[in-house]
């Protein structure tokens, strides 16, 4: 089978040096042929303006703050039979979309979307989930890591994480682009309901991996704590009106409501809110819902921009990987020599190993290295037991082994 040319589509406000980020991380994607298609504020277009591949990226200033909009355009730049989507605050692994497209082979997959890992590079975030009309989620347990169209209960549809899927065009062509109503959260979902329901197949692809931070933002605090729900509750409502089945919509708001005064109130006991923000906060959510209640839902027509051609972000083959590693006391050489390796477009892992049990942590840096810190005796994957028996080249083997799966 030829290989499809993918359009990666990344939208972005208010995070530049993220933004910056997550595009040094897509250009050693291992996929080939790819274009990079980025929609983002003013801000963010000028903090990537100097990336060596800059002059390989569309681009498209846009202001205003919903995210579905901002997709439709990246959409209409695209000249790639696959679109593909990732966060801005989010990083791809360099084999998220071979094997996310892998999922393609059949000619009757029409979407696919693969497994997100968390804050500490290590930990699942979200994995394969279902969803029906009400927003209600149910987790599923599937084999393998390759890519699999689940049996799923009656009214229920693969969720499409928005940080971590793709879909063939002809599908947005026949289904229509995203929902303009939903300006943040359940966009993802609702495009997800309408494939079900178009009688299009999705494929989970677990061995597909993006990493998500959770980063601050307009609508959350670096402890992920709300600065507002308006647009939660907004979007939720929508959904329901859209979705659901009409006697069960109240209900579901009611469930809906409870859950995110809980929520609250679990951030005020930690201290990451003030007693003050909950009456706001709350405020909030109810004037999200009634504005919800009344906003118009629609598939929005994909707009005319660009002229379709595709543009290839990378024409070389991926180079092979690099991995490294040291004791803590090395880090600062071994990560200047690491940024300087990556800089010319590699794939290069720093392994980092104190004399301790520190449970290890990954991270994607500013210079586009894999970072992976923690004690040469604490584990690397949260199923291990507490305390590992290691000596350091054989933790080393261990690691580049784990990794190898992922990033080649």
């Amino acid at each position: 089978m030829a290989a499809l040319p993918v359009s990666v589509i990344v939208v972005s406000q208010g995070r530049p040096a993220l933004l910056r980020r997550c595009l040094l991380g897509i250009h050693q994607l291992a996929y080939r042929p790819v274009e990079l298609i980025v929609v983002a504020d003013r801000n963010g277009l000028d903090r990537i303006a100097d990336l060596s591949f800059a002059g390989r990226i569309k681009t498209r200033l846009e202001t205003r703050q919903n995210i579905s909009a901002a997709r439709n355009l990246g959409i209409a730049m695209a000249g790639g039979e696959i679109l593909a989507f990732v966060d801005d605050d989010a990083v791809p692994e360099p084999s998220w979309l071979t094997r996310l497209i892998a999922a393609f082979e059949d000619p009757d997959v029409m979407a696919a979307g693969g497994h997100v890992i968390g804050r500490n590079g290590i930990s699942l975030q979200w994995g394969s989930r279902a969803v029906n009309g009400l927003a209600e989620e149910m987790a599923l347990d599937l084999p393998g890591a390759g890519p699999v169209c689940p049996d799923l209960p009656e009214g229920y549809a693969l969720k499409l994480q928005g940080t971590n899927f793709a879909l063939r065009r002809k599908a947005i062509e026949q289904i229509g682009g995203f929902d303009e109503a939903f300006a943040f959260y359940l966009d993802d979902t609702d495009l997800a309901m309408r494939l079900h329901r178009a009688g299009l197949r999705s494929a989970a692809v677990p061995g597909a991996l993006v990493h998500h931070g959770f980063a601050p933002s307009s609508r959350r605090h670096r402890n992920r704590a709300p600065r507002s729900l308006a647009q939660i509750g907004a979007s939720m409502a929508v959904y329901l009106r859209k979705h659901g089945q009409a006697d069960r919509v109240v209900p579901r708001l009611n469930a809906f409501r409870k859950q995110q005064r809980d929520r609250l109130d679990r951030f005020l006991l930690r201290g990451d809110l003030e007693p003050g923000d909950l009456g706001r906060l709350r405020k909030d959510l109810e004037d999200g819902i009634a504005a919800g209640m009344t906003r118009q839902p629609g598939q929005t027509l994909i707009p005319t921009v660009g002229d379709g051609t595709f543009l290839t972000l990378r024409e070389e083959p991926a180079p092979q990987a690099v991995y490294m590693a040291g004791r803590w006391f090395q880090a600062r050489r071994l990560l200047a020599e690491a940024a300087q390796k990556a800089g010319k477009g590699g794939t290069v892992t720093v392994f980092l190993f104190a004399p301790s049990l520190r449970a290890h942590r990954v991270a994607f840096s500013e210079t586009g290295v894999w970072v992976q810190a923690g004690g040469l005796f604490g584990r690397s994957d949260r199923g291990q037991a507490f305390a590992q028996a290691w000596g350091f080249r054989g933790r080393v083997r261990a690691e580049t082994e784990r990794c190898r799966p992922h990033r080649g």
